[in-house]
């Protein structure tokens, strides 16, 4: 697990050098690009979630493209059409931004759901359909969606079976008083010049495929094993809670808890790596009774109970 640490610790000091003020948003970022996971980006106008995506590809090196969703899409804006070519007289597909390694979808909830929908086959399959034609998509592919909670004039809520295709929701708070002092800092020091910015690469794609290879050779226990599912299968009995995780959330938790025990060195899971991800797992899965709403239950308090419903093993 010592490749895995050294490459995303390189990528981590990196990205947090540039992006001041959201370390933890990064932390849970490497941790969903490690487990071939797709994020949600959640935060109010301002907080760099697209900087944040846009540094991360360059700093991998990786192909990026950017679709800026507005309630006129259709789905062939984002995946592609056939096109007739008058000299030969045949059809060709006409690839769309889709085909790339790092995927920004910047304002998903502006979009109707139809053009929501089209995600939704290359999230899980990894693979696009245009006219009959099925595409593979980049071994590397990966979603970033962003969404603002503030503004819902004109906005379409994306539906569980769209979230649950999210291995996590990330919120993206405003910096701290010392981070954002260092931001403006950062900005008259012209790091964050359009022109003049340039970031080199700290890994390559390659590397990041080999640390999701060896991501496999991590080992769970059974006590491991047990305590994820005890704390599914109570998430789905919880008197506040209508919806709870859905085996998809199991292997996503899974998943995340693993990469961040290997992005922090160890070849085993531990009950704190699973906590450490439960936040970003759930708070887009869990759906609260109307009746908890009303009484001012949120779903990080939901979540918080769960945790402290289950015993941990030792």
């Amino acid at each position: 697990m010592q490749t895995i640490a050294d490459t995303f610790g390189r990528i981590s000091t990196a990205l947090k050098s540039f992006i001041v003020g959201q370390d933890a948003v990064i932390d849970q970022l490497l941790v969903a690009l490690l487990a071939d996971g797709h994020v949600l980006l959640e935060g109010v106008p301002g907080t760099a979630k697209t900087l944040l995506v846009k540094t991360l590809a360059k700093m991998l090196g990786a192909e990026f493209g950017r679709i800026q969703l507005t309630p006129d899409m259709l789905p062939s804006d984002i995946l592609g059409t056939s096109v007739y070519d008058l000299n030969t007289k045949t059809f060709s597909v006409k690839k769309g931004p889709i085909f790339t390694s790092l995927l920004l979808a910047d304002e998903i909830n502006r979009t109707a759901p139809k053009t929501q929908s089209a995600l939704l086959e290359a999230m899980e399959e990894r693979q696009v359909t245009i006219d009959g034609q099925t595409g593979r998509l980049n071994d590397l592919f990966m979603v970033v969606a962003t969404q603002n909670p503030v503004e819902f004039e004109g906005t379409y809520p994306l539906p569980e079976a769209q979230l649950d295709r999210f291995m996590l929701k990330i919120l993206v708070g405003y910096p701290e008083g010392d981070a954002e002092h260092k931001m403006l800092v950062n900005w008259q020091s012209g790091v964050y010049d359009r022109k003049t910015a340039e970031l080199a690469s700290v890994a390559a794609p390659s590397e990041i495929l080999e640390c999701r290879a060896k991501l496999k050779e991590l080992k769970v226990e059974d006590s491991i094993f047990n305590y994820l599912m005890n704390l599914v299968q109570k998430s789905r009995n919880l008197s506040d809670v209508a919806l709870g995780a859905s085996p998809r959330a199991s292997l996503a938790w899974l998943a995340a808890a693993k990469a961040h025990a290997a992005i922090e060195g160890r070849d085993f899971v531990t009950p704190d790596n699973i906590k450490f991800v439960a936040h970003p797992v759930l708070r887009h899965r869990l759906i609260l009774t109307p009746e908890s709403e009303l009484e001012g239950i949120t779903t990080t308090q939901a979540i918080n109970k769960l945790l402290g419903l289950v015993p941990v093993p030792r």
